[in-house]
């Protein structure tokens, strides 16, 4: 007998942004390292006029992460304003410039960079208008802010491309896309954090719960964004600010450290899909520690270490976590999750950051580590689209 497929899913997919837009970051997450460990180890060529280390750069910071923003704030956002969200073709239209970009961005040499540069600019601008709307139609200001740090990360893409023009390679956009990225992590994590893990340990754990924001809080972010700028503009050239950068880099650590302690993340332990948040978090002080240290001691592995504890660890592991809690919620499930399949996501995906961690600190056995760093970030986001496809697909 043949088993034919649902003609009910497609419309289905269409009908809330995280259906498509988590499952389309999750396997450009998979096939970019697929395809940029052997490229960058010589074993591959790729049809793209940037370079390996820029694409990998772009396809991270400007086309994985974008995808993962949108299907949060599209899935976000009516629950905002009371509105309803981005649906049917007009949700279509938008994921199909968004993979447009990815397209254009990977097959440069035969598309053109200036071409391949203006469709892959084109996703952010038009996500951030739609937002915008949203909110200015619900007045909703609150959220105002999520808006300028889309319009951040989307100058540092177009500022990106304006590098790679003028020098073949990236001096600031890199760390300006990132800090954007980062300060957007700690806003949202600041409101989702405390409040998935007070209402956990309500149910199932009593005792102290978390403090939400507070002015320490807002201190902490600004902190922290501060000594981001700094480090921008040390990489612009200003080497005078090198050491006190350091310095701040330090503090910023200890400051998101404390924020966190005051979260409980000790009294998580019982539920992987609320542990996973504080892991996930706990890349962004350790990413401030390496980059803090790298600066006082002129430690390009400590630099390193440092941007990779804030991208596959902060970045990747925050994301797979708000992705599938977020996959939970809105397809119907219990927020509690199945531990060997959930274990098969997070795990390696904790392997992948330390292990890039490591080949940052120790590059001689790059050959190594970062084969199998690669593979188990594959292996993470792969297992996402495997075990949360269904629910993806499935009515609810």
């Amino acid at each position: 007998m043949t088993i034919l497929p649902d003609p009910s899913i497609p419309q289905r997919l269409l009908t809330g942004g995280f259906r498509l837009f988590f499952p389309g970051s999750a396997l450009l997450a998979a096939a970019s390292i697929a395809i940029w460990v052997p490229w960058f180890l010589g074993f591959l060529h790729v049809p793209t006029l940037l370079p390996p280390v820029a694409w990998h750069q772009h396809e991270l910071l400007f086309g994985f992460v974008p995808a993962v923003i949108a299907g949060f704030l599209l899935t976000a956002v009516p629950n905002w304003t009371g509105r309803p969200g981005l649906k049917g073709i007009p949700l279509l239209a938008l994921f199909l410039l968004w993979i447009a970009g990815r397209l254009t961005i990977s097959f440069s040499e035969w598309t053109g960079m200036l071409g391949a540069t203006l469709v892959a600019l084109a996703f952010l601008p038009v996500l951030a208008i739609f937002v915008l709307k949203e909110l200015v139609t619900a007045s909703n200001r609150r959220n105002y802010k999520i808006v300028a740090v889309l319009a951040l990360l989307s100058a540092a893409q177009m500022f990106f491309h304006h590098e790679i023009e003028r020098y073949g390679r990236v001096e600031m956009a890199d760390r300006l896309a990132l800090s954007a990225i980062l300060i957007l992590i700690s806003l949202v994590a600041g409101r989702i954090i405390p409040a998935f893990t007070g209402n956990w340990l309500k149910a199932n754990n009593p005792g102290r719960l978390p403090q939400n924001f507070a002015p320490f809080d807002l201190a902490v972010m600004i902190l922290g964004s501060f000594s981001l700028a700094m480090w921008i503009a040390v990489g612009g050239g200003f080497e005078s600010l090198r050491f006190p950068t350091g310095l701040l880099m330090l503090v910023a650590s200890l400051a998101h450290l404390v924020r966190q302690a005051r979260w409980c993340p000790e009294r998580t332990l019982g539920e992987p899909l609320v542990t996973i948040l504080h892991v996930g978090y706990l890349f962004i002080p350790l990413g401030f520690l390496l980059t803090g240290l790298s600066m006082l001691l002129d430690h390009s592995g400590f630099a390193s270490a440092g941007i990779h504890a804030w991208t596959t660890g902060g970045v990747g592991v925050v994301t797979l976590a708000v992705m599938t809690r977020a996959t939970r919620g809105h397809t119907g499930q219990a927020l509690t999750s199945p531990h060997s399949t959930t274990w098969f996501i997070y795990a390696p995906i904790i392997l992948s950051a330390l292990l890039r961690i490591l080949v940052a600190i120790w590059p001689q056995h790059t050959m190594l580590l970062l084969p199998i760093a690669g593979l188990a970030w594959i292996v993470a986001f792969l297992g996402y689209v495997v075990f949360y496809m269904p629910l993806i697909a499935r009515k609810g």
